[in-house]
């Protein structure tokens, strides 16, 4: 079960971001996507395919369909220290319809996500309205979830956790060359929010190692708040700058910034390259230890490296070329995109039990991760 992994947790920051984007109250273009993605680092390969399909229905409506899939192979250092590497898929279907009335949006997504260990359900409703000229655009949204949580190897174990999220987002033309959007949102879920393949280890003179394993123990309810600020200045020369700063915090004790730079550039008529650089920190949740004094020391435990104190810096690269058919097609353009992220994890309260080392004083854990995509795109 992959379940709030480093991978997912990066998409779901770009979707966020993407998904509150300053645009006018139109439709979605009719366009088809078809996408390989790929992670690779800390043990882990994850890679698969997506396509999507969009579709307008006379000028109000607008249907959309995606296919998902993570094939997953290896096993992460949190898994690699009870257990051994493992292999799974994970497939996720998701539908949509936008209705256009006036300046008003509204969306309607339902999505399906299913392992051999773990089904997730959710549905999306988001409206959002131009006011002032088309110059301010206000967005809220509501998402619920609903997640099945099993166990490889025992068929009685089965959880369930229920998750809702809030969103506001404000975008303001600032200028002609200058676009502003605040986005706020807040998280709440209840229920089993822990991963029950995560083991917390704790001080054990009388084990072979010196310590020994046991299961995780979280919450069993979480709300988290974020907020962020984003600007997109363009430029004279068909450029353009963007940044972002984003702050989150948890009633698990969590807290975490994270500020992105971007610069986007074209080069004649159909090539654009967009370079990043993203820097995140966090620290640690109130009940996370890399090595607690005792077996049950308190009541709830956690070392899952997500929990912890750790910063990452990822750079990425985009390149797009865009070819445009001539008028009498049934096809107006199409894009051919290469992304790739690279991410750099140094830990600071987190240590590689698979290295050597004094019980509590083994080398801190880090690695590196490469995040690629390449996908087309076709309008029509």
């Amino acid at each position: 079960m992959i379940k709030r992994s480093i991978i997912a947790f990066v998409l779901l920051e770009l979707l966020l971001v993407l998904a509150f984007s300053v645009r006018a109250a139109v439709l979605p273009q009719e366009r088809a996507d078809v996408m390989y993605h790929s992670y690779q680092g800390d043990g882990m390969d994850i890679k698969g395919p997506s396509i999507l399909l969009r579709k307008q229905i006379g000028n109000k409506f607008s249907v959309s369909g995606n296919y998902y899939v993570d094939m997953i192979s290896g096993a992460s250092i949190d898994v690699l220290a009870t257990a051994s590497p493992y292999e799974e898929e994970r497939t996720e279907h998701s539908v949509g319809v936008d209705f256009l009335h006036n300046k008003t949006l509204m969306n309607l997504n339902f999505t399906s996500s299913s392992e051999n260990d773990f089904e997730a359900r959710s549905v999306h409703f988001g409206i959002s309205q131009d006011f002032f000229g088309d110059l301010t655009t206000l967005s809220m949204g509501y998402s619920k979830g609903w997640d099945e949580v099993g166990k490889r190897g025992d068929e009685n174990f089965l959880e369930h956790a229920d998750r809702q999220q809030f969103q506001l987002g404000l975008t303001q033309v600032l200028t002609k060359s200058m676009i502003m959007g605040l986005t706020f949102e807040n998280i709440s879920d209840e229920g089993y929010l822990n991963n029950p393949y995560r083991a917390v280890r704790f001080a054990d003179p009388s084990s072979e190692r010196g310590f020994r394993f046991e299961t995780e123990v979280y919450p069993n309810t979480r709300t988290s708040n974020a907020a962020a600020i984003n600007l997109n200045y363009y430029l004279p020369y068909r450029a353009s700058i963007y940044g972002e700063a984003r702050i989150f915090s948890d009633t698990w004790g969590i807290d975490a910034n994270s500020v992105k730079l971007g610069y986007i550039h074209t080069f004649g008529d159909d090539w654009i390259l967009d370079f990043r650089v993203r820097h995140y920190q966090q620290d640690s949740a109130d009940f996370y230890q890399d090595l607690f004094a005792r077996s049950a020391e308190f009541n709830f435990r956690a070392r899952d490296k997500e929990m912890s104190t750790f910063t990452n810096l990822s750079i990425g690269l985009s390149v797009t070329y865009e070819y445009q058919f001539s008028q009498s097609s049934w096809f107006s353009k199409a894009t051919i995109n290469y992304e790739l992220d690279h991410l750099r994890f140094q830990y600071d309260d987190f240590r590689n039990v698979l290295a050597d080392g004094p019980v509590g004083e083994e080398p801190l854990f880090e690695f590196s991760a490469n995040v690629t995509r390449i996908f087309a795109s076709l309008w029509y």
